[in-house]
């Protein structure tokens, strides 16, 4: 019946986790998936597995696109929004580059910005931190 259980239950609990999320938590969940994405592609690059390095990278490239960059309201949030995006889309470009050069540098480059993002993108989500007023 099950192939792999603990793929399995992990596949549950993600889509446990993204059912019952807020929107905040799933951006987060986005972050997670892009910086694992990358992971695996280095990886997967040191082992000269090129066509695994290939998809790992193209999920990160998604997720950065179809998710983080796509999820940006650059009517209401102005030049960060659409700063935001640029750097969004200068990730992308820099995935591509790694992924046809074989460079894990560039794929370190993405994790580091993409992980300041993530980072700056925890801590407003902070419980108390979203409004001082409520705090003591």
């Amino acid at each position: 019946m099950f192939s792999n259980p603990i793929a399995s239950y992990q596949q549950i609990s993600i889509e446990s986790d993204i059912r019952g999320a807020d929107p905040h938590r799933l951006i987060v969940l986005l972050f997670d998936g892009a910086e694992s994405a990358m992971q695996q592609a280095l990886v997967l690059l040191a082992a000269n597995d090129y066509k695994g390095k290939s998809d790992a990278l193209m999920k990160a490239i998604d997720i950065i696109l179809s998710g983080l960059s796509a999820s940006l309201d650059t009517e209401q949030g102005g030049d960060l929004a659409q700063n935001l995006k640029a750097l969004y889309e200068y990730m992308v470009s820099r995935l591509v580059y790694a992924n046809v050069h074989k460079d894990a540098a560039a794929i370190r480059e993405v994790q580091g910005l993409l992980g300041e993002i993530a980072s700056a993108w925890r801590e407003i989500g902070t419980p108390g931190r979203q409004n001082p007023e409520q705090q003591p």
